[in-house]
């Protein structure tokens, strides 16, 4: 598994965009991203923080269902 990037919160919801994720809502400094797939929908949280901790943007990937490596190529 490679190594995840230290990205803000901003950064990783440009990188879900990407993705094809959109922005559902947000509630304080908590924005829900969702997309739709054939099999439903899919959905997670990301924290606005100045950076992500690396362990927390590893479950918002998890969340997603989104591989590190699919996620590495697309950031930037």
């Amino acid at each position: 598994m490679p190594n995840l990037p230290h990205l803000s919160g901003k950064e990783i919801i440009r990188t879900l965009e990407r993705l094809g994720f959109v922005q559902a809502r947000q509630r304080g400094s908590h924005v829900v991203m969702k997309k739709s797939t054939p099999e439903g929908s899919i959905g997670c949280v990301v924290p606005l923080h100045g950076e992500v901790a690396i362990g927390t943007l590893h479950s918002i990937l998890k969340q997603a269902k989104v591989s590190p490596d699919e996620f590495i190529k697309v950031t930037k």
